[in-house]
């Protein structure tokens, strides 16, 4: 279990602010390093940190979409509703609905699959029905006449209607928005889906491995890390650098494995003789993504859910720690909107104590020990954390924590689609009708991390405590 020796020692509020500090202080610093290139540490800190592994992909905006008024208490906004398309990294398509309906979609912002806890559906009661609407509706069911029939819809449906109806319904659900469709064939289906949606299990990621860090001692196998995947086959890659040339990745019987199926169990083998160190696998394949998984980007782009896919290339990391002797740690991060946090979580194979610092506090994983702790985070705010220690291990945790639905955006009368209302400052307010359904955005993730390093502490902490306010109140 965790001992801990918190530096900090302010109580309640107070240490909230001053974690609060922390983090937009190693934000701001985090803009200046990602300037560099990126070390073979960081890419395995990356990985550890997505743990469930799966697609990544490049938005590339509304590929079919209709017209949706948001009704809130100071007026009305006309937004597009509709069917994103994304490239996947490897290759494959993804088509994608949006939740979250308040914030803007960035242009060609980068996404990776999550799963609904690292998102505003972790605590989304209905988050199951929206996966219901997916599996119910366009595109999964392109056979739009008999879509209408099953709606009730005479006349049947265009694309543009199927695509709106199915935005609005899921928005329903996702903001508990009062939103409806314009078109009134779009509208009735709106209602059809929502009436009808029924609470699904969460689908399964395309490929995850587990855990994603393992350790151990020079001469054994380490792990295993088990492979989950729906995809018929994975091939591994193994360790490349010439630290770990030695380092052989196999199964419990010692045998080489380069492709493996569900379930399969990989270990790394060190040799005897090895010098303390790291070293990184990973495994890829060709599937179609489980409709209904989320989608969300490290630069607060609107988060995603996936309505269809092609055949894509998924991928997940593993790594591995060794040592001799001292402390043997095996580090891996998963974002926890529950908590609001990153949890990470360390399994220490040695036989002293590790000890490593997050945000002002001191933690201590007894030799032999495993356990999990919440780093608290700020809602919106880019975090930058990297732990080192003992063999070269330079793990680096970073991304946007983006746990909560945004409030309704006040506007003065009926917003035009040519003009979508931001849900937040942007560099550049060109509207782009074919981007973000509420709203979008040119500027880059360089230019959010860069406006964080720009602002002043203090008062950002003071507007981050405001709005948790203002949210409790309501």
């Amino acid at each position: 279990m965790f001992s801990t020796r918190s530096v900090l020692s302010l109580p309640g509020r107070g240490a909230r602010l001053a974690a609060a500090t922390l983090v937009s202080a190693l934000a701001a610093a985090g803009v200046a390093a990602g300037a560099g290139t990126a070390t073979a540490q960081d890419t395995a800190g990356r990985h550890a940190e997505r743990g469930d592994g799966g697609a990544t992909a490049t938005i590339g905006g509304l590929k079919t979409y209709g017209t949706a008024v948001i009704h809130g208490p100071e007026g009305d906004q006309e937004v597009a509703a509709g069917l994103f398309e994304m490239s996947v990294e490897g290759g494959g398509t993804l088509h994608t609905y949006c939740v979250d309906i308040e914030t803007p979609t960035q242009k060609d912002a980068k996404y990776a699959e999550t799963p609904w806890s690292g998102t505003s559906l972790h605590v989304n009661k209905d988050a199951g029905r929206i996966r219901w609407i997916l599996q119910n509706s366009y595109p999964q069911v392109n056979d739009l006449a008999a879509l209408a029939k099953k709606a009730g819809i005479k006349g049947g449906l265009t694309e543009q209607d199927a695509a709106a109806g199915t935005q609005v319904a899921i928005w329903r659900y996702s903001d508990h928005a009062d939103v409806e469709a314009v078109e009134p064939r779009a509208e009735r289906l709106a209602d059809y889906l929502e009436k009808n949606a029924r609470d699904l299990d969460e689908p399964a990621a395309s490929l995850t491995l587990d855990p994603p860090a393992v350790s151990g001692h020079p001469g054994e196998r380490i792990g295993p890390v088990t492979v989950h995947t729906n995809a018929a086959g994975a091939t591994v890659i193994p360790p490349a650098d010439a630290v770990a040339s030695e380092v052989r990745v196999v199964d419990k019987d010692g045998k080489p494995v380069t492709s493996v199926r569900d379930g399969a169990q990989l270990y790394f083998e060190v040799p005897e003789d090895a010098a303390d160190g790291t070293a990184g696998l990973t495994v890829q394949a060709s599937t179609s993504v489980p409709v209904g998984r989320a989608f969300a980007s490290e630069s607060r782009s609107q988060t995603q859910i996936l309505a269809g896919s092609s055949e894509s290339t998924v991928s997940a990391a593993a790594t591995a720690l060794w040592a001799g002797t001292g402390p043997i740690p095996a580090l891996s991060g998963t974002k926890n909107c529950t908590d609001g946090g990153l949890d990470i979580t360390t399994d220490n194979k040695g036989d002293e104590p590790f000890t490593f610092e997050a945000l002002g506090t001191e933690y201590v994983v007894p030799a032999g020990g495993s356990n999990t702790v919440t780093v608290p985070l700020p809602e919106d705010r880019a975090y930058d954390l990297t732990v080192r220690g003992p063999a070269g291990l330079e793990q680096r945790f970073n991304g946007v924590l983006d746990c909560e639905t945004r409030t309704a955006t006040a506007v003065t009368g009926p917003q035009t689609l040519s003009g979508p209302a931001p849900a937040v400052p942007v560099a550049d307010t060109t509207p782009d009708p074919n981007l973000a359904a509420t709203g979008s955005s040119d500027a880059t993730p360089l230019i959010g991390g860069t406006a964080i390093g720009l602002v002043v502490i203090g008062g950002a902490v003071l507007i981050a405590a405001r709005r948790r306010e203002e949210r409790d109140q309501s």
